[in-house]
Order: structure tokens, then sequence, then C-alpha cells
């Protein structure tokens, strides 16, 4: 039971957060509270494009991590699995995405026409990103997979956001009329300067005492 709740939420969380991005993306929320239509909003095929996204692209991305992991553990028959599972959810990424510009084309032309023009080198530096993660899964240098597929999927959402630049919210709100006053905006960025100087040591020092290869014990057998 506790798997299958556990499957379950990674499957709902990103393609809900998907969907959310896709109702923003194709400007079906207005600004202002419950301005926007309580079903369609959400219930498109733009915000369906971008569940099964986000989806997918989470897959991939947790496919690829875990292959360097395992392959650290001297897992080598483990590590080819993961590397066939991120192989085929990242072609099926690169599939679902190169067929959703005819959804976006339809649904939500203005951000298309953004990713075809401002935004196309991101888009671009996202594909070609992807298939360097997939040559180096083929060739098993994992550590180097990870880089490439994560720059990918960033260069993706960096594309999203230049493609409906100035837009905070398409049709109804720009970046500079969101903003708040500029005292609260450094107030804001010293309060995350300030709390980057304690967090970053902490996540590397917890990153790092993770991805430390451990020697295995005497008479300890690794489960598989």
């Amino acid at each position: 039971m506790f798997g299958a709740f556990f499957a379950t939420s990674s499957l709902v969380t990103p393609f809900f957060l998907g969907a959310v991005a896709g109702g923003v993306a194709s400007g079906r929320v207005p600004a202002g509270l419950a301005e926007g239509d309580l079903i369609t909003s959400w219930v498109n095929p733009t915000s369906a494009l971008g569940g099964v996204l986000a989806v997918l692209t989470c897959s991939h991305l947790a496919a690829v991590y875990l292959c360097a992991d395992v392959a650290r553990e001297d897992d080598t028959e483990l590590a080819r699995t993961f590397a066939r599972r991120a192989v085929v959810t990242g072609l099926a990424s690169g599939a679902v995405a190169l067929a959703g510009t005819a959804v976006l084309h339809a649904d939500a032309p203005e951000l298309f026409h953004g990713l075809t023009h401002r935004a196309l080198p991101l888009v671009v530096l996202s594909a070609i990103s992807g298939v360097a993660g997939l040559g180096l899964l083929a060739t098993r240098h994992y550590l180097a997979a990870r880089a490439a597929a994560g720059l990918a999927v960033a260069a993706i959402l960096w594309s999203w956001g230049a493609a409906q630049y100035p837009a905070m919210l398409v049709g109804s709100l720009t970046v500079t009329r969101s903003a708040s006053q500029p005292a609260v905006l450094s107030a804001c960025l010293i309060a995350l300067a300030c709390g980057a100087l304690l967090l970053i040591p902490a996540l590397w020092l917890l990153y790092g005492t993770f991805q430390r290869a451990q020697a295995p014990q005497p008479g300890h057998r690794r489960p598989r």
C-alpha cells in the first residue's frame, strides 16, 4: 500500500504541476482572485501537454541520476537497467515535445510564437543537450549525462520564461506590474543572500555525504 501511494503521488504531482504551467502559459489564468474559468483553466490541450511532459521529464531525470549512484556501488547490471529507462523516457520526452508543437500552435499561439522566435536558441540548446545526454548514457558516462540532462530540462524552463516575456500572466499581467515595491524587493534579496550562506554549505555537505561510495562491511551483502 505504501508503494502504491508513493508511486501514485510521484505520477500525480508532476502532472498537475505541468498542467498548472500549461494553463498559465496558454493565457487561461488572468490576474485577480478566481478570475479564470474553474474547469477550462486547467483542463485544456496545453495543460495536458504540460502534464505529460512533466511526468516524462521527472522520470527521465530520476533514471539518469540513479545511473551514477548505482554505478558507484559497482552494480553494473542495475546501472544498465536505469540507463535503458533513461533512454526510453528521454526519447519519449522528445517525441511528445515535438508533437506538442502542433498543440501549442493551435491552442497557445502566443507561446508558440515566443518559442519559435525569441526563445528558439534555448529550445535548440535543450534539444542538443538532450541528445548529448542520451549519447553519454549509451557510452556509460553517467556523471556527464547528469549534467546534460539537467541542462536540457533547465533550458526548456528558461525558454518558457523567455517565450512569454515580459508577461507574467499572458494577456493580463506583466513582470513589471507584478513586481513589489523596491524596498520590499531589496529586503527579500538580502534575506535570501543571508539564508543562502547557511543553506548552500549545508546542502553541499549533505549531498557530498550521500555521494561518497561506502566500503562494504565484512559479512554484509547489499540487498538487490
